[in-house]
Order: C-alpha cells, then sequence, then structure tokens
C-alpha cells in the first residue's frame, strides 16, 4: 500500500523550506487548529516528499503523544488526558513507511465500547454525570501516551503513574502491561515516562529509569536495565516532602532529581472538582531541592536548589567535586488556568523555558545558576555519546521570537563552546515538536547526523516529519504524512527496521 499526503489533504504546502525571513509572529488560529481528534490507523510508504533521505539514515522513529481526545461530543479538560497514539516512521534505503496505532490499554478498549469516558485525567477531564459521579473515584486510566521507547527487544509505550504497555516493535499492535519480567510489583506500578540511555559508563549500555511514589515522603524506586532488557541494579530511597519529578539527569555516579517546590492540596481532586495536577500550586518563597541518588552504594545527597521550576533535563556531568546540569528553567510553575481553553492559551501570560546550568559543588554543598540563551525553549537533547559527558552540542525547539513566550516553531543548534547559533524555522504557519537526533552511522563526531522532528504544518492541516542535517540544521527532506497529529510529547529513534519488502 502507498499512501502520500493527497489522500486526505488537498491543500498545497508551504513549508516546503526554511524561510529566509520568517516573521516574528504566529497565529492562535494556526496553533490550536492541531488539536482534532485522531480517527484513522493508517500503513504504508509515504511517497510526498521534499528533498531526498539520506541513504545512511537507516531506522525508525518512534513518538507518543495524545491522539484520541473526545468522546461522544466531550472533549478531554487538557490534551494530556488524551489516550496515547504512537507514529512509526521507518526509514530504508531512501524511502520512508509509516504506521500509526492507538495504545489499546484496558482503560481505553472499556471506554471505546461504551463511546463515553469513564475515568477522570489527571489534568482535569470528567466523566460525564458532574460532580457527584467524580467524587471519591480516585481511579487512574493507564493513558499511556508520553514516550516511547525500544529497549531489550520490547517497545515500550510509557506514562509515569503506571507501569509500560509492550506494543509489538513492527505493527504497533498492543501486547499488553509490562511488568519487565517481573520487576514491576503491578500495573499500577509508576515507571517514569523518561528513561535516560547510559551509553556504556559501567561497561555497557543501559537504560536507566526511576518509579516515584509521593506523598509527605517520597520514594523513589532507581532501575537499571542492561540491553538485553534484564535488571542489572536497582535501589529504593525515601526523602522527606511531596515531590513532582518528571524527569532527571544522569552521570556516571549519579541520578539527578530536582525536586521542584510545589505544594500538593488533594481536597479539590478528592471532591471530584479538579484533576490531580490541578491541585499543584508554587510554594511561596519556596526553593526546590536537589536530590542527588548514587547509581551505586550510598545515602542519597539533598541541596537546596535556586527559585524557579523544571519539567526537563538536558544532561549533566562530572568535574571532580563539581557537578553540571544543564536544564529548562521557568520562572514559576507554568499552569494554565483549569477554567481556560488548552485552545486558546495566552502563551505571554505564561513564563517561558530557558536554558539554564547548575553547577554545584559537592563538597560546599553550593549551587550556582547562570543562564545559556535567553529563547524561549523545551525539548533540549544531546548526541546519546555524550549522556553523562560534557556535551559541546544541544538541539532544541524553540520560539520564533528571540525574549517572551510563544509557541515553538523552530529548531536551534547552540554551540556551548563558542556560543554560535544555527535555526531552522518552520514559521510562521508550523509548529515543531520534540527535536530527535539520529547519531551518523559511520561518523562519530557530536554533530553528525540528523535531527528529525514532527511539525505541524496548518496550511495543510497535516504534519510533516522534517530530517535536518544535524550539523548546520539544513533541511535534507521533509514527508509531508496524510495524519493530523495533536501537539504531543516524547519520542526516540531505533535502529530497528519495521519497512516491509520494497515493491
Amino acid at each position: 500500500m502507498t499512501i502520500s499526503a493527497a489522500d486526505q489533504q488537498a491543500a498545497p504546502s508551504t513549508l516546503a523550506a526554511p524561510l529566509a525571513n520568517p516573521a516574528d509572529n504566529y497565529s492562535q488560529t494556526d496553533w490550536n487548529s492541531a488539536y482534532g481528534n485522531v480517527t484513522t490507523e493508517l500503513e504504508g510508504w509515504v511517497e510526498s516528499i521534499k528533498g531526498a533521505i539520506p541513504p545512511d539514515l537507516q531506522g525508525t522513529l518512534y513518538r507518543n503523544g495524545p491522539g484520541r481526545l473526545e468522546r461522544g461530543g466531550q472533549w478531554v479538560q487538557h490534551p494530556f488526558d488524551g489516550d496515547g497514539m504512537v507514529l512509526a516512521v521507518g526509514f530504508h534505503q531512501g524511502r520512508a513507511y509509516l504506521r500509526n496505532r492507538f495504545v489499546r490499554t484496558a482503560g481505553w478498549l472499556e471506554e471505546e465500547a461504551a463511546g463515553r469516558w469513564r475515568y477522570r485525567g489527571v489534568f482535569g477531564t470528567q466523566k460525564p454525570g458532574g460532580i457527584l459521579a467524580n467524587a471519591l473515584d480516585l481511579r487512574l486510566k493507564n493513558i499511556a501516551n508520553t514516550n516511547v521507547v525500544d529497549w531489550g527487544g520490547r517497545l515500550l509505550a510509557l506514562w509515569e503513574a503506571a507501569s509500560p504497555t509492550a506494543l509489538d516493535p513492527v505493527t504497533l499492535a498492543t501486547r499488553g502491561p509490562s511488568a519487565m519480567d517481573g520487576v514491576l510489583a503491578a500495573p499500577q506500578e509508576p515507571f517514569s515516562a523518561h528513561p535516560r540511555l547510559d551509553p556504556g559508563h559501567h561497561g555497557e549500555p543501559r537504560l536507566v529509569n526511576f518509579g516515584l511514589r509521593t506523598g509527605p515522603r517520597s520514594t523513589i524506586r532507581l532501575m537499571e536495565f542492561d540491553a538485553q532488557g534484564q535488571l542489572v541494579h536497582q535501589r529504593q530511597d525515601r526523602l522527606q516532602g511531596f515531590a513532582f519529578l518528571h524527569d532527571f539527569a544522569l552521570t556516571p555516579t549519579w541520578a539527578v532529581f530536582l525536586k521542584n517546590a510545589l505544594e500538593f492540596n488533594p481536597l479539590p481532586y478528592v471532591l471530584g472538582r479538579r484533576g490531580a495536577a490541578q491541585c499543584l500550586r508554587s510554594r511561596p518563597g519556596g526553593r526546590g531541592e536537589f536530590w542527588l541518588i548514587p547509581r551505586g552504594a550510598g545515602a542519597p545527597v539533598v541541596l537546596p536548589a535556586t527559585e524557579g521550576f523544571v519539567f526537563h533535563h538536558v544532561n549533566a556531568w562530572e568535574e571532580g567535586a563539581t557537578l553540571v546540569v544543564d536544564s529548562i528553567h521557568y520562572a514559576d510553575f507554568p499552569m494554565v488556568d483549569p477554567e481556560e481553553d488548552f485552545r486558546h492559551v495566552a502563551f505571554d501570560q505564561l513564563p517561558p523555558g530557558q536554558l539554564e546550568r547548575c553547577t554545584i559543588d559537592l563538597i560546599q554543598g553550593h549551587v550556582e545558576r547562570r543562564r545559556l540563551s535567553e529563547r524561549c525553549c523545551e525539548f533540549a537533547t544531546v548526541h546519546p555519546q555524550h549522556q553523562g559527558r560534557r556535551h559541546r552540542c544541544v538541539w532544541v525547539a524553540v520560539a520564533q521570537r528571540e525574549t517572551g513566550n510563544a509557541p515553538l516553531q523552530a529548531i536551534e543548534k547552540l554551540d556551548m563552546e563558542t556560543g554560535r547559533r544555527w535555526t531552522w524555522s518552520a514559521a510562521p504557519r508550523g509548529f515543531v515538536s520534540e527535536p530527535v537526533l539520529v547519531p551518523h552511522p559511520h561518523n562519530a563526531a557530536e554533530d553528525a547526523g540528523w535531527i528529525l522532528s514532527l511539525v505541524w504544518n496548518s496550511a495543510r492541516r497535516a504534519n510533516d516529519v522534517v530530517i535536518l542535517r544535524a550539523a548546520d540544521l539544513q533541511p535534507q527532506a521533509i514527508l509531508h504524512l496524510p495524519l493530523a497529529i495533536p501537539h504531543g510529547l516524547h519520542g526516540s529513534w531505533s535502529r530497528r527496521d519495521i519497512t516491509p519488502a520494497i515493491p
């Protein structure tokens, strides 16, 4: 089967190449046009391509995000409550093959059969029936919508409040909950959606992840898996205080967590008035803490952090008794008003994410923080072989404008030593997602390879996959997909070949 953008979208694309001088603006209508409800699952070769796919680009881009945003005429309160849908774009001999499938969790199957929501969402989506129907119902549906990773022969769809959901890595068919060969005790044992890939600091590649149970005291379970998916190390630590941990950084010695200064009032959630995430608030005058958990023996180290909020870390490394952590910092918790329509977010009223560096003196317990870039950004990445090592290059999704908060419309490469920047822009009508770096198979240089990103092309009302040369962000190819996928979350690269025999 062959599919092309023309199968579902007839409008011509205006995203054939980066614009020379894109306007420093965007249309709110263009941005929110991505929030449709995915109704199709497709499979076939992608033929609508601008440029040429590099012949050395061999493998699969996996990407996860909310797909089902409406049931029975009721839309989710926030897109992060939408059921997960995994996209796979396989590259082989200069061609691309597309599959997309919903993650058919038990909750998804139940609600599809009922034709309506039967579970509350963490971000505020309510079951039909008002407050009385939602009060005291604290069940969580595993929506498996945050990340997808291919490791140890398993393709895992991840959502941090529950165990992974295993998928067939080629067909994307749902196999069911995964206990990681008995490592996880129950389907609801947390397994973060932000694993880190250790390139070999301990003699072999490892997938490192954590599970969090929080309350007045928080418990972190750190787990490390070898390339075959077998558990090779674990530890469990209890630390004082409520924690909201979405990500962590990794060095040869430490798993680095930043406990943000947040407080949680569960009463509106228990009473059925709000989702659990809507009950988070910044603690006035509060400062976070770095929780440094050894990857071997020893007690955790707790150090005061500077003010602000962090969703995502970029990388961390050690320099003697100094630990350096690069992260995306916000001046405050960027919470959207629960009463606000997520399709009409007032970007200029929210704090921008900005790339910053914390240098931690492990002997004195002192933390120094400095800003590396003023530009609003998110979803930064480094070369996989530099995870836990000092990096020179960072690739990050950024706003088109140089200052202030705005949607992400460009990909930027930063040279951390010289300060030089390269930018590829999808503005004014395109909106980028997380950049995924694919290392070149025959060149070990830090910036050798390609950057892949899923782009919302509002002119076509469909998505593109852009392939950029990592060294200078020159476009190599743009694939016009016959799919309209909502703004989403995370993905990963695998060397696995999912393509059928080329006709």
